[in-house]
């Protein structure tokens, strides 16, 4: 199969592999011959489609054309603009759709005192002002003889913020470093401050809330004379303390996991997102819950979501965050739809409206059961929208502060960069897991040589158990972790 046609509408078809001019090719009883080159993960017209008239993928509407397009012709951005404006009005119109049934599964995975479950047993240094940065990295170089028994490694997420930001910028990153020290795949935590930073310690306890003693120590730098010493003593006692805790079965159930997408291609909507898809909606059916986030690219595609929000006040909720999100672009003067990226265009993505219509189909077809604001935490099951942009580093970062255990991150380029959480790359055509196998852990391009979403979506729930189970994700193995926090305002 040379070609694709997502839906029935659809006035074209995408290319699982290269295409060369003058090949014939039949989708879907259609008979036409390539009017040119067209390259895997691109467009090719299915009918003349007259100037100004929508171009269809996934059975919506991803652009226009901006020419009269022949039948067989490439379809991109040089005959096709975006369709969309700032302007959106919104109508709730419920749809359900049956989730599939699962066997129950479990995991072995850790226990916390507070009734959570995680799937690692790491101390993480979390500094609150970036002036710290070097002395966190100094402290989990010189302590790595900590990780023994079960404690599974020593990290720390350096920034540049906790100094001189001033309204929503300084809630932001007092709000997001809190969620970190919350996360339950830390077994011990080390809050690292210097001690003039304006996020001061007494307001970081005072977001933070009540926490355990046992498992959560203070430094404040300029408060000691030698803070490696001190922070080496308190990693110690962490160290004792998350010791404590042995891998025992957990109901799958009880996993929280994060989805998105970057460096996405023109099969990102076609084989792996639509398989992280299938495994959200499995992982629901268990009980479990998953966060889809990237605001920016639900532009276009909004509808596909809000019409499964389970109720109104849920609906509202996602308007709210989407209309926020637009007027974020807008006070800063740019448009809503400056997006695909380079790197999705040489890799067959149009407009907004089809990236975003690729982006969705992460989302499965479960309810919607709450919109998250950025750096709130995940308190209801079933599937969860986190406001957050779709830069990779701040949206993964977010995901992990919501309570993901783990990320699904799906990708047609390639890309090598880690979450606090394990972070699963999976790749959306079999050459690039083939290439980059020291970034990859799972092939989601299988589903363009025949294999079913249905079987794709069963063996990733199979993998993602086997992660939650301790299997390590190549970005793991190679200590590849990272943050970073969104900024809007002044920095002083």
């Amino acid at each position: 199969m040379n070609v694709i046609r997502l839906h029935p509408r659809d006035n074209v078809a995408v290319a699982l592999e290269d295409v060369a001019q003058g090949q014939a090719l039949t989708v879907d009883g259609i008979e036409l011959t390539a009017a040119g080159n067209v390259q895997r993960g691109h467009k090719i017209a299915l009918a003349s489609i007259p100037a100004g008239e929508k171009i269809i993928k996934y059975g919506c509407a991803i652009g226009l054309a901006k020419e009269d397009i022949p039948a067989g012709a490439w379809v991109h951005v040089h005959n096709v603009r975006t369709g969309l404006s700032e302007d959106g009005a919104y109508t709730y119109c419920h749809k359900t759709y049956d989730l599939p049934a699962v066997a129950l599964r479990t995991f072995k995975g850790y226990r916390r005192p507070d009734g959570r479950a995680a799937i690692r047993n790491e101390l993480w240094i979390i500094p609150t002002v970036g002036c710290v940065n070097s002395i966190a990295q100094r402290l989990v170089r010189e302590n790595q003889h900590l990780v023994s028994g079960s404690v599974e490694g020593l990290y720390t997420f350096p920034h540049p913020f906790g100094c001189s930001q001033m309204g929503d910028d300084h809630a932001q990153t007092r709000r997001l470093l809190a969620a970190l020290v919350r996360h339950p795949n830390a077994g011990g935590v080390l809050v690292l401050s210097l001690g003039c930073e304006n996020l001061t310690q007494e307001q970081f306890k005072a977001e933070l809330g009540p926490y355990d003693e046992n498992r959560v120590k203070f430094l404040v730098c300029q408060d000691v004379a030698d803070e490696a010493a001190v922070g080496s003593a308190l990693l110690r006692e962490l160290a004792d303390y998350a010791d404590r805790f042995h891998r025992e079965d957990i109901p799958a159930g009880e996993l929280v996991v994060g989805m998105k997408c970057g460096g996405s291609d023109g099969l990102s909507g076609i084989t792996a997102n639509p398989t992280v898809g299938r495994f959200s909606d499995r992982l629901i059916a268990l009980g479990g819950s998953t966060v889809l986030t990237e605001v920016p690219e639900m532009f276009g595609a909004e509808s596909i979501l809000f019409e499964r929000c389970e109720n109104e006040d849920v609906f509202n909720k996602a308007v709210a965050m989407i209309e926020n999100f637009k007027r974020y672009f807008t006070a800063h003067g740019q448009v809503v739809y400056e997006n695909p990226s380079p790197g999705n265009k040489a890799g067959g993505i149009t407009t907004l409206e089809d990236k975003s219509c690729g982006c969705v189909q992460k989302g499965g077809s479960a309810q919607i059961a709450d919109v998250l604001g950025y750096g709130d935490a995940v308190t209801k099951k079933g599937l969860n929208l986190l406001s957050g942009p779709g830069n990779d580093l701040v949206s993964a970062t977010a995901l992990t502060a919501a309570g993901a255990h783990l990320i699904l991150f799906t990708t047609g380029r390639g890309t090598p960069f880690g979450a606090p959480a394990p972070t699963v790359k999976i790749a959306t055509n079999t050459p690039l897991f083939e290439k980059k196998r020291g970034w990859i852990d799972f092939n989601a391009g299988t589903v363009a040589q025949g294999e079913s979403l249905d079987s794709a979506g069963d063996r990733l729930l199979d993998f993602v158990l086997e992660i939650a189970g301790g299997k390590q994700t190549h970005t793991e193995e190679h200590g590849f972790r990272e943050i970073s926090i969104f900024k809007d305002g002044v920095v002083l």
